[in-house]
């Protein structure tokens, strides 16, 4: 079973480009699994609208792959996370084969707050998988708020959403000088500014951590017209005018 998918990502194969080789990992969202591996996925209104069944999430071997992807980490962290390190000693070895920097982005269809997940490798106990690879550079986007004190070498990008129960932990991650992800309905509504900062590219790479902290991150809808309209009707995508 592998678990990361390496430059298969239409965004995150724009990664190297810019001289990064990006392993990314899906598991099964929200509640598929039967836990919710999404916990802000309601109130966010994301929930509906993901892309967990866009592109090649529609077939079905896609999923039950995404599936057995998160049972194999619910159910059994020793064998999980000795195939996660397994494969990102891979991955770092493929790019500097190519004269490239290892990426990895653990939550693609997932949140999960890695930095509280420790384990034990080799007799050795290790608070979480930023520790057991402290010059891999690591990466997610989040819609869980105060997650603090994280390992210098994973940086988060908070998600917007304009539902309008999530509107608190906008303002506080706005607040805070959160860099912040916002998904607009099409490239023509992404503002010059928006919240009164300034508004860069989120589809030009998936280098989030290279982006000033202060910025917001502006982002087209991707998907099926009926996901994209899910989006707008639970307000997480925001709607042009």
């Amino acid at each position: 079973m592998k678990l990361l998918s390496i430059d298969t990502n239409a965004k995150t194969s724009k990664n190297t480009q810019y001289g990064y080789l990006t392993g990314i990992q899906y598991l099964s969202p929200y509640k598929k699994s039967g836990v919710n591996l999404c916990p802000m996925a309601e109130l966010a209104g994301c929930h509906e609208p993901c892309l967990d069944e866009s592109g090649m999430g529609k077939f079905e071997s896609v999923q039950n792959a995404r599936l057995n992807r998160t049972k194999l980490f619910l159910n059994d962290k020793t064998a999980y996370f000795n195939q996660l390190t397994k494969e990102v000693k891979s991955l770092v070895n493929k790019a500097n084969s190519r004269g490239l920097k290892p990426l990895v982005r653990l939550n693609g269809t997932s949140d999960i707050k890695w930095e509280n997940i420790g384990f034990t490798y080799a007799n050795t106990y290790y608070r979480n998988i930023f520790e057991f690879f402290p010059n891999v550079q690591f990466m997610d986007y989040t819609k869980i708020p105060n997650r603090d004190d994280l390992p210098s070498n994973y940086d988060l990008t908070f998600s917007y959403s304009g539902a309008p129960l999530f509107k608190k932990y906008n303002e506080r991650a706005i607040k805070r000088g959160l860099r912040i992800a916002a998904v607009f309905d099409k490239v023509e509504s992404i503002p010059i500014k928006f919240h009164g900062r300034k508004v860069l590219s989120g589809d030009d790479n998936d280098l989030t951590f290279t982006k000033p902290k202060d910025s917001i991150l502006g982002l087209y809808a991707k998907g099926t017209k009926k996901l994209i309209q899910k989006g707008i009707d639970s307000q997480f995508i925001i709607r042009g005018v």
